[in-house]
């Protein structure tokens, strides 16, 4: 590829797990294939990560707590930055523009007034003046203004990036929550949110092994699964809801799981763990089947293609449905959400629509994001 050709953008991406920031380098060209030129990773500082955890639910002095977050937040995202640079052996004046999710603390889309909010925490003001980069950031708060979720954004970037594959593929994005983004072979694309995934996982794994997550799921693969317990989990009213539909820790939060764990409360801490592991893979496996039935692939990106024990599930749970990381399309799978918001940062620039209304509901294609010049 000529980078006479190419423009470079740098997507920033940190989820409900709340474990860090992942970031990468992307060339986007107009003749294709579009490419990851770098990717980097920092871990959150203990004392960030709980605070960001904390500020999903209210709490005293709000909007001070959130404001310093965000600054805080901002220089992880400006370290990731730096990263990317010295690997790409690149100059700021390299990268066109740099797309940063920001961190999620409450989404709340269609709620209490009719429009709802959804708030991602971070300072791009000040990623830009610490990158000397242009930063756009706010990419959901658009759609939900046309009436839409704001979430999930990434199956408009899927169906660009893995589309025209010939056959009906699905792909699943395992952070803290599950979101599924289908393409058919006929073309277009749609999605949802599926469902809790890392979120409860790693809460749960904290609670009773002082861990900050189950390595492979191998202490919840040491578990038998609950049966009446994951039927009950099961009954969550989110899970029949038809799509368009999104979700985070505004529902699937520790409160949620100790109110349903009732007369469950004996059940061995390392059983309630594999119960819930099943819970991610069955309501991952059910809304696939009940949407695209005709799925021929399911492709896995997020911290979950880690999890040894989900994706033993996912394919068991779906017979006759190869289940494989995105590595096999091309894209590893810790790549794949940064480089979403490297995508929509570039659509953002160029001015053309970053949501799939489809997946969103919002009432029709919008440019979506707000740009903080270099």
């Amino acid at each position: 590829m000529s980078t006479g050709t190419a423009s470079r953008y740098i997507g920033l991406m940190s989820g409900t797990s709340l474990d860090g920031v992942d970031g990468v380098i992307c060339e986007f060209s107009q003749d294709r294939p579009h490419r990851v030129t770098a990717f980097a990773s920092l871990d959150f500082p203990a004392s960030l990560r709980a605070e960001l955890l904390a500020l999903n639910t209210p709490g005293d002095n709000e909007l001070h707590r959130a404001a310093l977050a965000a600054n805080a937040l901002s220089r992880v995202y400006a370290q990731v930055v730096q990263a990317l640079l010295s690997q790409g052996g690149l100059a700021r004046a390299d990268i066109r523009a740099i797309g940063a999710h920001g961190q999620t603390v409450r989404h709340r889309p269609g709620a209490f007034d009719g429009t709802g909010y959804t708030l991602q925490l971070q300072n791009p003001a000040l990623l830009a003046e610490r990158t000397g980069i242009e930063v756009v950031a706010d990419f959901r708060s658009r759609d939900v203004a046309a009436g839409g979720q704001g979430a999930p954004l990434v199956p408009a970037f899927h169906l660009d990036w893995f589309g025209g594959s010939g056959r009906d593929i699905a792909l699943l994005n395992l952070g803290g929550i599950g979101n599924l983004s289908l393409l058919p072979a006929g073309g277009g694309a749609s999605g949802f949110d599926c469902g809790p995934a890392n979120a409860l996982l790693d809460h749960w794994c904290q609670r009773h092994t002082g861990r900050n997550y189950d390595a492979d799921g191998a202490w919840g693969a040491g578990g038998r699964i609950v049966p009446a317990l994951l039927e009950s989990l099961l009954q969550e009213p989110f899970f029949s809801q038809p799509a368009p539909k999104s979700t985070g820790r505004d529902l699937f939060n520790p409160g949620w799981l100790d109110a349903r764990l009732g007369s469950f409360m004996d059940a061995a801490p390392v059983d309630v763990q594999a119960t819930l592991a099943a819970l991610t893979v069955q309501a991952a496996a059910q809304a696939l089947l009940g949407a695209a039935p005709g799925t021929q692939a399911l492709y896995v990106c997020g911290g979950g293609t880690l999890n040894g024990a989900l994706m033993q599930g996912l394919a068991q749970a779906l017979p006759g449905i190869e289940v494989a990381s995105t590595e096999a399309l091309g894209l590893p799978p810790q790549q794949v959400e940064a480089a979403a918001f490297a995508w929509l940062a570039r659509r953002c620039v160029e001015r053309l629509p970053g949501n799939l209304p489809a997946a969103t509901g919002a009432a029709g294609p919008r440019v979506l994001g707000a740009i903080y010049p270099a």
